[in-house]
Formats: C-alpha cells, structure tokens, sequence
C-alpha cells in the first residue's frame, strides 16, 4: 500500500513537471504608456529600432528644438574655432524685446566664444545666443543676408540628414509659419547631433557660469541655467533640448543611458513644462524595458 502511493505521487509529479515544460510560455505584455503630447517618439541610438511612437510623422511647430539644428550647423562648420569671439549686437537685444524670446541676457558690446554662445543658447534658450551664432556663421554683407544664408544651411542639413518632414524659416524657433518637424524627424537630427562631442558636453550642464568679455576690455560672469528640468531628476538623462511657444505648446527632445543602453526621443505639443518630462519619463521608462 505504501508503495503505491509513493508511485502514484511520483507519476503525478512527472506529470505535473510535464506539464510545466510543455506548456507555451506567456510572455509578459508591456503596456504602452499613455502621454498627453499630441507627437512622440522614442528609438534606440545604437540600433535605430523604433521602442515607442505616436503621431510620430505628424508636423508640428517645434519650438525652440530649433535651436539643435542651429548647433548643429555651427559645429559642422569647417576649421571651427570654438574660443573665436563674438560681439554681441544690439540687433540682438532688440530682436529679444520685439518678439518677446527667451533670453540669455548677453550684453550689448560683450565678446562671447562660440563655445559660450552655445551654452548660452542651449541651456538658457537664449534667443539672442542663436541670433549671434546666425549672424557669425551664415555669409553675406548685411546681417539679414547672413541670417537668411545661415537658416539655408539649416534646410540644407536637413536634407542630408533624410529630415523630410522638417523645414526651418528661424535660427532659433520663433517661426514665420514655416518651421515645423515631426518627432521621429527630431530624433534623427538629435541623433546627429549627439555625436559631437561639445554638444553632448553643454546639453547636459545643469548649470555654468562663464566669463566674458567687456566692451571697456574688463570681464563679468554669466550664469545660465538648463532649461530640461530631466537632468538631475531622471537618472541617466544626458541632455537634450527644451522647446514651447503658442503654436509648438511644450516640447522636449531627450536622451538617457541606462545599462549601457541608449535611448532617444522626442515629445511635441505636450500640454505643460510638467506634462513633457512627464511624457518623456514614460517613453524613456517603457523604452528601456523593451
């Protein structure tokens, strides 16, 4: 009797163990975050593989995600002099009273290295850093020829990079109804960007205070702020860009290592400063466990 019931178990743990291997495996279903932006994107660096996206070819205004592009023209420029000066213009200062931008605060007749008007144009989104960068690195003989050339060189980048969605009519996002992108054409440019060392070094600065030039020859500091409130509270966030206005409402173009994988993405037209990283923790959060 004893001996039966020892082998009955052991048949019915055989079966039981059968049955655990044979039986199809589940596999668990991520779900897909919700986001309150209108366009988002997400794709891993190294590979390309999309990992998230909605509404991802759909144009919108872009903000002053702009301004990825405008580094990126100014760092792919030929035997580029980062320590070369600039003087800032009260065209400049103008331009940031008429049109209400987001400022760096530079001071008319201050001398800035092209290396200080990036991290004055990417933390702070300084309008009036963008302005100067145009000015010094489009051609012509008049500021409006050198701006007009340089917004060119924007759309001519564009093409390279396969951004077929994407047009620029601003150095810096404050459009003239023609300055728009998508999230995945987004992606792909910070993609691009990303890959020179000096923007990958000022995109994630939380902070720096920089010393300039006066207009009598004296020196004053400049702090400027980053703007991407992900830098500090998401870990692994290594930059990018912030972006809103009217038309563009809040955007943001981000990126995060995490175990040695990279991930890279874009929200547009979110519905706050808060919504955005919000939405981008979401992608980044789902997109890291795919």
């Amino acid at each position: 009797m004893t001996s039966r019931v020892v082998t009955v178990a052991v048949t019915a743990g055989g079966l039981l163990s059968a049955g655990v291997l044979t039986a199809p495996a589940q596999a668990a279903t991520l779900p897909v975050p919700a986001i309150t932006a209108k366009g988002g994107f997400v794709m891993n660096y190294a590979t390309g593989k999309t990992l998230f996206q909605k509404s991802a070819d759909v144009r919108r205004s872009t903000g002053s995600t702009t301004k990825i592009m405008t580094a990126r023209v100014v760092l792919a420029q030929p035997h580029l002099n980062l320590d070369a000066k600039v003087t800032i213009q009260k065209a400049y200062s103008d331009y940031i009273v008429a049109k209400g931008a987001s400022s760096a605060h530079l001071v008319v007749g201050d001398k800035l290295t092209v290396r200080q008007l990036l991290y004055a144009m990417l933390l702070p989104s300084g309008c009036d850093a963008a302005y100067a960068l145009a000015d010094k690195f489009g051609t012509g003989t008049s500021r409006a020829a050198r701006v007009k050339s340089f917004i060119g060189k924007m759309n001519s980048t564009a093409k390279t990079l396969g951004l077929k969605n994407t047009h620029f009519d601003s150095f810096d996002g404050i459009g003239n109804g023609a300055n728009y992108s998508t999230p995945r054409d987004l992606t792909k440019l910070a993609t691009s960007a990303i890959k020179y060392i000096n923007f990958r070094t000022v995109v994630k600065t939380k902070s720096t205070k920089q010393k300039v030039t006066t207009k009598s020859g004296g020196y004053r500091y400049m702090t400027w702020t980053n703007t991407n409130t992900l830098l500090g509270s998401y870990a692994g966030t290594i930059g990018i860009k912030t972006g809103s206005g009217t038309a563009a409402k809040y955007c943001l173009v981000f990126a995060a290592t995490r175990n040695g994988k990279t991930v890279i993405g874009t929200v547009l037209a979110s519905s706050s400063a808060t919504s955005r990283a919000s939405d981008a923790t979401k992608m980044m959060n789902y997109s890291f466990k795919k």
